[in-house]
């Protein structure tokens, strides 16, 4: 083997390693409801370097990436056989999105990507893209996962190759190794950002919705909704009510949507979702937290005013920037919960906090009340308190 390539390899792969090994730690200023980290989690740098050159001197005499990542954004996540896995999505500089897994030991640092990026069944020829699966381990055994899956939008007028429909895909498995695609979801309305709770519901499979008018547009969609489904392998939505509305000038005027599957509590379900407003800048996405019922899992029983988590620093700049996007959490047996966050649609961190404070957040924060002069009166209730109790 040519020795100069021989040494560049060398250099690629102590390098890939160093950034692998990387220790992640937490940053103290935190806000007592959840800490972020030093570092991404995932970036395109972490992608396995035989996904992207060619080791063979004779073929690739430049050593050069032969194969090249754009971003690793937006992922589904679980614990599986005591180890964290993030199912991610692995967009190319050809725009083309795949899901694949990374795999951590402490769900912190330490992720590395399988051998093999997922081979998705491939069911329909007019899909172009695949993206943002959420992983539910439900009740009836299997481990499901729904994604976006578009495709153009031929009903259009000619040279209109910006248009776009959404439908959403389902997959199931047992062992992360065969996967089973199930025929796309069955609605009136385009639908990304479908959500499979994790417990059957009067018998049957519950969907978190998030009904558009079109690819892009919410219109008439109100929010975040809840339909039962029948037949998980014949999907379809056939009536849904919308149980998290978006309201005007909020963090969610534009739309919202469910991030990963709730975590249960003796509280209620907690909820992580996404809210979008327009600004100067474009679209800006944060992530906020609400609750539903234990028992009635459509019924709203708490949500905090705003944000829980924005975009602050480095976070706000990206291939999309002023962007934080999560459809994937994990919630330890002792109560630690990892979230997965996604800055500017470019590479992936996460924050920890405990199912303990995130629910005291949610069930002890002011409500948003819609106007600045109720903003105003829930810091004057709080001013008030803080006084009675410092005067004893």
């Amino acid at each position: 083997m040519d020795t100069d390539f021989e040494q560049k390899i060398k250099l690629l792969r102590q390098h890939h390693e160093k950034l692998l090994q990387r220790m992640n730690l937490p940053i103290e200023d935190a806000n007592g409801i959840v800490y972020r980290y030093t570092y991404p989690v995932i970036t395109r740098e972490h992608v396995p370097l035989e996904w992207r050159y060619d080791f063979n001197p004779a073929t690739n005499p430049y050593c050069m990436e032969r194969i090249s990542f754009n971003a690793t954004m937006n992922s589904g996540a679980i614990k599986w056989n005591g180890k964290y896995l993030m199912m991610v999505r692995v967009e190319g500089v050809d725009r083309k999105s795949f899901f694949a897994i990374a795999e951590s030991p402490n769900g912190i640092d330490n992720f590395r990507f399988w051998e093999r990026p997922l081979a998705l069944p491939d069911i329909n020829p007019a899909e172009t893209n695949v993206y943002d699966m959420r992983l539910t381990a439900h009740e009836d055994g299997w481990i499901y996962g729904i994604f976006c899956s578009e495709r153009h939008d031929d009903t259009v007028a000619a040279g209109d190759l910006s248009s776009a429909v959404a439908n959403a895909g389902i997959i199931r498995t047992r062992d992360f190794i065969d996967w089973e695609r199930l025929p796309d979801l069955k609605s009136k309305s385009q639908q990304r950002n479908v959500v499979l709770h994790p417990e059957f519901v009067n018998g049957k499979y519950a969907l978190y919705t998030r009904p558009q008018d079109d690819f892009i547009n919410a219109g008439n969609g109100g929010g975040i909704g809840w339909a039962l489904i029948d037949d998980i392998a014949h999907a379809e939505v056939k009536e849904e009510k919308i149980i998290n509305h978006r309201y005007y000038h909020t963090i969610k005027e534009v739309k919202n949507g469910e991030g990963p599957h709730p975590i249960k509590t003796s509280a209620g379900w907690l909820h992580l979702a996404h809210g979008v407003r327009a600004c100067a800048a474009g679209l800006r996405y944060v992530l906020y937290l609400y609750m539903t019922a234990l028992d009635e899992p459509w019924k709203l029983i708490a949500e905090p005013a705003g944000y829980l988590l924005a975009p602050l620093g480095e976070e706000r700049v990206g291939d999309v920037s002023n962007v934080l996007f999560a459809n994937g959490w994990i919630a330890d047996e002792d109560g630690k919960v990892y979230i997965y966050y996604a800055s500017s649609d470019t590479r992936m961190h996460v924050a920890t906090s405990t199912v303990e404070r995130l629910v005291d957040y949610c069930l002890n924060s002011p409500a948003d009340g819609l106007r600045s002069a109720a903003s105003v009166q829930n810091i004057n209730r709080l001013i008030d308190r803080n006084i009675l109790y410092l005067k004893g």
